[in-house]
């Protein structure tokens, strides 16, 4: 279940709620009883592979850094 992250324009506290997407634009109180409260835009990290294999659009094994690893760094 999808966790959404709140900020109480009231007193600036900032909470999560873990709820069913269908009710994600509900609107809900901070827990100190405020119901002036904005829910935040919150971004996610996804990365790394499957089955341990490299991630489809990441750099070659092997190499990296600023030339792709021919000058060894």
């Amino acid at each position: 279940m999808p966790r959404y992250e709140y900020r109480c324009r009231a007193c600036g506290d900032t909470f999560e709620v873990q709820r069913p997407m269908r009710e994600a634009n509900v609107k809900t109180a901070c827990p100190a009883g405020h119901d002036d409260t904005v829910k935040l835009l919150s971004t996610i990290a996804v990365g790394g592979a499957s089955a341990g294999g490299p991630a489809s659009g990441s750099a070659p094994v092997g190499g990296g850094g600023c030339c792709g690893g021919a000058c060894g760094c």
